[in-house]
């Protein structure tokens, strides 16, 4: 949680924390070592890069960029896979059938055609990347929903309130989105992480964010070629995704254990 609230706080506010700008280039400073002072005497905390970039001040806007991408995919996608998952869970019969089968196709489809397709036509951009990750991870969101959906639609207050002449659309929020929640925030929890290492995958590429914007994803790009001489180029970046994915899967396995209703029970009938 320590790392999570140190991330979000380097997303908000990376202006404040940075040290320096961090595409302000100092080509006299490139490649200085970490925990090392430039020739005008400012130390470079995680050293500088082969532009002469703070890396430390590279690496903290580098949160935002994957904060905002994560978060704001995994909405998208819980968003659109949510509103399916419902409605085939409600509905059955051919809804259901012809949203499980485009499901089907998300999962056969190769995402990197997805990304080479859209990022070619629309250009690299924060809003295309979001896009391209959301739309390519609802099916998960709407195969979980569904499955909730038709789990709590048999129980007996979805029945009295079927007999109460309550409209489906009302049913859904009132009754049965509710209790399909905390599977649903599981999941959007995992998807937050998966969201940022598909950022970092498709920066790593070429097919991420444009170049003036810091992103793990590219900072490790752009060091593998100095990785056997000059290894904080990618380290720090690489150490930073490592630690903030780990961060939020330790988070997702800790909702899941408190939200799990079959886990609830178990370790109920273990302090018995």
């Amino acid at each position: 949680m320590v790392v999570l609230v140190g991330v979000l706080l380097c997303a908000l506010l990376p202006e404040r924390l940075a040290p320096a700008d961090p595409n302000e280039q100092q080509l006299l400073a490139r490649f200085t070592p970490p925990v090392t002072r430039t020739g005008d005497g400012t130390l470079a905390a995680l050293g500088t890069d082969q532009l002469g970039r703070d890396i430390l001040s590279r690496v903290i806007h580098g949160a935002r960029t994957s904060v905002l991408i994560g978060m704001s995919a995994a909405l998208l996608a819980g968003t659109v896979g949510t509103s399916l998952g419902l409605t085939a869970g409600i509905r059955g019969g051919m809804s259901d059938h012809l949203i499980m089968r485009l499901a089907d196709m998300q999962f056969a489809f190769p995402f990197i055609l997805l990304a080479i397709t859209v990022i070619g036509v629309l250009g690299p951009s924060i809003r295309n990347i979001i896009l391209v990750v959301g739309l390519s991870n609802w099916a998960t969101y709407a195969r979980v929903v569904r499955a909730e959906t038709l789990a709590v639609r048999e129980r007996t207050y979805v029945d009295a309130a079927r007999s109460l002449g309550l409209s489906r659309p009302r049913i859904l929020w009132r009754h049965i989105l509710p209790n399909v929640s905390a599977s649903l925030i599981v999941v959007a929890t995992f998807g937050v992480a998966g969201a940022i290492l598909t950022e970092a995958g498709l920066s790593f590429l070429g097919l991420g964010v444009p170049l003036a914007i810091p992103s793990w994803g590219g900072m490790l790009a752009e060091g593998r070629q100095f990785v056997d001489t000059r290894y904080w180029l990618a380290l720090f970046p690489g150490a930073a995704l490592f630690v903030t994915v780990m961060a939020i899967n330790l988070l997702g396995d800790a909702l899941r254990d408190a939200l799990d209703p079959y886990l609830v029970a178990r370790r109920a009938v273990g302090q018995l």
